[in-house]
């Protein structure tokens, strides 16, 4: 049995959970510890199971808490080398990572275990590099995408792959341009290496429909020009639209989701 769970998801931190009777692991730690291993408690989990952290890419919402994470309970941190030589001086992770990383190379497979192997693809964002994840456990097919600023084939392609897809759905156009933001960060989260709007989330389910997808999480969803209302009524009508029968849900911004059992 494999369980996944969202610990946070926007831009207040991005944590999230997998794993099964034998190990688990974590995707990005931008929430403390102390919140992990309470969020972690209310589902019947322990944070001792945690073996491993994978990193997503250096802004502070996915990294905040890396640092200590890793000083305190000694895992392992899986990255690519990109993403390794910016955390060696970003301030939550300068000289807390050595010893622990483990490498991992763009668009290869990597296997960890007996029934584990994960692919990091480059996705585009404006961060020093930002990867998705695409990985096997115990059978099924997961495919995480965090923050990235439009719908590339590669981004399809391993969306195509997943019976599970963690996808951004950031943004409400309408939302974000009638909103109080500043004109330059609306600029920045419009452009090509910012964040999914639903209508860009929505063209990418069309685009990777296939008869095995069976569950889509809509993360990274934001505080001020989206709702879950609105992102899930867009992507809603997306599936129906082409006919698939994955069952959608919208990950909570600041606190737990339900916990998910495949």
């Amino acid at each position: 049995m494999v369980q996944f769970l969202s610990l946070s998801s926007g831009s207040n931190g991005n944590c999230y959970y997998f794993g099964d009777e034998r190990g688990a692991f974590l995707i990005d730690v931008g929430i403390g510890n102390r919140a992990i291993k309470k969020r972690l408690a209310e589902h019947g989990l322990s944070i001792d199971s945690i073996e491993a952290v994978f990193v997503t890419h250096d802004h502070f919402d996915h990294v905040k808490s890396l640092g200590t994470f890793v000083e305190r309970y000694h895992k392992p941190v899986y990255l690519t080398r990109t993403l390794e030589q910016a955390l060696r001086t970003n301030f939550c992770t300068a000289g807390r990572l050595k010893g622990y990383v483990r490498y991992l190379e763009e668009g290869k497979e990597t296997r960890i275990g007996e029934d584990f192997c994960i692919t990091p693809f480059v996705v585009p964002h404006d961060a020093t590099q930002t990867v998705g994840y695409h990985f096997h456990l115990r059978g099924e097919r997961f495919t995480v995408m965090t923050d990235l600023g439009e719908v590339t084939d590669e981004a399809v392609r391993y969306a195509s792959l997943a019976d599970h897809l963690v996808v951004e759905s950031n943004y409400d156009v309408d939302m974000l341009m009638t909103g109080p933001y500043p004109p330059q960060l609306k600029h920045r989260i419009l452009t090509q290496s910012g964040h999914l709007s639903n209508e860009q989330t929505a063209s990418l389910l069309r685009r990777c429909r296939h008869e095995g997808l069976r569950d889509v999480y809509l993360c990274h969803l934001s505080a001020n020009n989206n709702t879950p209302e609105i992102a899930f009524s867009s992507a809603k009508k997306t599936l129906e639209s082409i006919g698939s029968q994955a069952s959608l849900h919208c990950l909570p911004r600041s606190v737990c989701s339900e916990l998910f059992t495949f």
